[in-house]
């Protein structure tokens, strides 16, 4: 599943698959320049969630609980 995903980062443009002929093996990824763009809105995500997790943890209780 992750190479499902990291495949398709890597079709969008977000992010860079480097093969290395190895045995076993090795492939590295890394963001992009566009990749790198979404930092700044991902970790704004990040930091809301992080402020709000005691208001969600309350909103699961109380939903679990009905």
């Amino acid at each position: 599943m992750l190479t499902i995903n990291l495949r398709g980062l890597e079709r969008d443009g977000l992010v860079k698959r480097t093969l290395f002929p190895t045995i076993p093996p090795r492939v590295d990824y890394e963001l992009t320049d566009m990749g790198r763009t979404l930092l700044a809105p991902v970790m704004a995500l990040v930091m809301w969630a992080d402020s709000n997790r005691e208001n969600i943890q309350h909103a699961r209780i109380k939903y679990d609980a009905s």
